[in-house]
């Protein structure tokens, strides 16, 4: 099959099992976590989960929890990041924003009930038994990514940094952080079931961190074209920090350091390096 083709069927089947963990109730509380989730969204970091997870040969059906997991707690992210009280955006994916459409108060609880299902989802995974003691493991390594030193603690320099004084290696540790912790926290569900080898592991990590640098840096990238650059210039921006070309530049560095590392990594890899590839896509 092509790799595309193997893309588009995993996407296919994250879609699915998001639908079934969504539609146990159609409360208006419901209503709000399914418009954040299902309004379009690539799925990158829960693709990055079973394509990990196909380097070091664990099963599709092993990872889609955790796989799922990771979705609804960057939707919880975005619904969080889109309030009055921090971004304050109208929209989301060309959509009315969650509270927009809810009211900040149904919006902040659909947060919260995004981020603490998707650790009920992780408890209840199913792998397999010999392999079940490594699941507190994954929640845990999770936990701290999407935490106070991980993506909260880079939300909280994305509103404390200001823009136009920003140093470079501030500018590096709130993408690391707020972008960059989700997709390491992606890898772990492939690293800790698949066992690899401490070597792998640090090749996996080096691939996931220069992703995630290079997953934000195209962000600014697109957000600075946009005609409306009001987000762009209100919070730290590599645009502005290093200018169009030092950007791209830096994008295309760190996808070859991240292929780099991905080849010391695994041998099955495809999957990986083509959602890397997918970040030169402007």
């Amino acid at each position: 099959m092509h790799i595309e083709d193997r893309i588009f069927r995993q996407k296919e089947a994250i879609e699915q099992e998001l639908q079934r963990i969504l539609s146990s109730q159609d409360s208006p509380l419901f209503q709000a976590m399914r418009h954040a989730v299902f309004s379009g969204g690539k799925r990158f970091r829960p693709l990055l989960t079973l394509a990990c997870g196909h380097c070091f040969g664990v099963a599709e059906e092993t990872l889609l929890p955790f796989a799922c997991a990771l979705e609804l707690i960057h939707n919880y992210s975005l619904i969080h990041d889109d309030l009055p009280a921090i971004d304050n955006d109208d929209w989301r994916r060309g959509q009315p924003s969650c509270h927009k459409a809810f009211g900040e108060d149904i919006a902040l609880l659909a947060g919260d009930g995004l981020l603490t299902l998707a650790f009920e989802v992780m408890s209840q995974a199913r792998p397999e038994e010999k392999l079940g003691h490594l699941k507190v493991q994954i929640i845990e390594e999770i936990g701290k990514l999407a935490g106070v030193n991980g993506l909260i603690g880079g939300q909280v320099l994305d509103i404390t940094l200001p823009p136009a004084t920003i140093k470079e290696e501030e500018y590096f540790e709130l993408v690391q952080k707020k972008t960059g912790s989700l997709i390491l926290a992606a890898l772990q569900p492939g690293i800790i079931l698949g066992q690899a080898s401490p070597s792998q592991r640090e090749a996996i990590m080096e691939y996931g961190k220069n992703v995630g640098l290079a997953f934000q840096i195209r962000d600014d990238i697109t957000d600075f074209s946009q005609e409306d650059s009001s987000k762009a210039t209100s919070r730290p921006n590599s645009v502005r920090l290093f200018g169009m070309k030092a950007s791209q530049q830096k994008l295309h560095l760190l996808i070859k350091k991240a292929l780099q590392a991905l080849n010391q990594a695994c041998s099955e890899g495809d999957e990986l390096r083509f959602l890397a590839l997918k970040l030169l896509d402007l």
